[in-house]
């Protein structure tokens, strides 16, 4: 008998029906739990994928360095994922990122290397540059790498499908690298176009972890805005509000992204009938709790 290694467990996370928060019409909410994935992240996915793909192209190998600029969980999911592999990873954050992110970074042996909360990811992203570009390690850069949407478009999609039984009217997603949502738009666009894919993006001056409305300059080159049908923008306090729903009245212990993506499905909710909404619960509460935003009375 041949066991499986932890890299088999990423993916196949369920998908579980909302049972408090209703969405009225005859509407159905389900929630992708990737905080089951085995760093607690759907970044769990194009972590590896980056790395196998490169890998399979001769990229990279074993004992190499890589060097990644993220604002937390891809940061996390590469690290586990060298762990696995035998890579030496370096990560460049800004430092207002929560101490569990970076503490889990660490514990997987990586690197970390923070620029200040005014440079941003934004700063993150051209130091990472500046560093590969000097030979201190090769890049994977998942805002402009294909295999970041090639690991939604081979597996979030296909299985929302298949948990679904071919049920799905509309698929909700945060838009941080916009990974997730190219990926699994490219697989229904192709397979079941009929099903209305929903960016979030933050409202101006929000700060939501996960979510990101970039400056042209810095736009992900993976993003081709014809791929989302259409843009809800959220705000802070309406995310921070419906994590804080998710958790108490559903069980499901999730980040702030995942809050803005219960309050766009719900959204959609109000103006649909008899519909299936599925939307991606990110990661995992406890990353979040140094924050604040789950203590008591808030």
């Amino acid at each position: 008998m041949e066991f499986p290694t932890l890299e088999d467990t990423v993916g196949n996370t369920p998908l579980v029906r909302l049972q408090r928060i209703t969405a009225g019409r005859n509407n159905t909410l389900l929630a992708k739990l990737e905080g089951d994935n085995p760093a607690g992240s759907v970044k769990d996915r194009p972590a590896l994928s980056m790395i196998r793909e490169a890998e399979a192209r001769g990229e990279i190998e074993p004992g190499d360095t890589l060097i990644e600029a993220t604002s937390g969980n891809t940061g996390i999911a590469l690290a586990m994922a060298a762990a696995i592999k035998g890579y030496r990873m370096v990560l460049i954050m800004p430092d207002s990122a929560s101490s569990e992110r970076k503490q889990a970074m660490a514990a997987y042996g990586a690197e970390l290397i923070t620029v200040t909360r005014q440079q941003g990811m934004e700063g993150a992203r051209d130091l990472a540059e500046r560093m590969v570009a000097e030979g201190e390690g090769k890049p994977l850069n998942q805002f402009a790498n294909p295999d970041n949407p090639l690991a939604h478009y081979c597996g979030t999609g296909p299985e929302l499908w298949r948990q679904t039984e071919g049920t799905l009217t509309h698929f909700v997603s945060s838009m941080g690298t916009t990974g997730t949502i190219m990926g699994v738009s490219r697989y229904f666009k192709e397979v079941a176009p009929q099903v209305q894919i929903v960016g979030l993006q933050p409202s101006d001056g929000a700060s939501i972890a996960g979510i990101r409305r970039w400056p042209e300059a810095y736009l992900p080159s993976i993003f081709d805005a014809s791929r989302v049908d259409t843009v809800l923008d959220i705000g802070q306090h309406e995310a921070e509000q419906h994590m804080r729903r998710l958790a108490r009245e559903e069980g499901i212990f999730a980040g702030v992204s995942s809050g803005g993506a219960l309050a766009g499905a719900l959204r959609i909710a109000e103006r649909v009938e008899n519909a299936v909404i599925a939307f991606i619960v990110c990661d995992r509460g406890d990353r979040y709790l140094s924050t604040g935003l789950f203590a008591p009375g808030v």
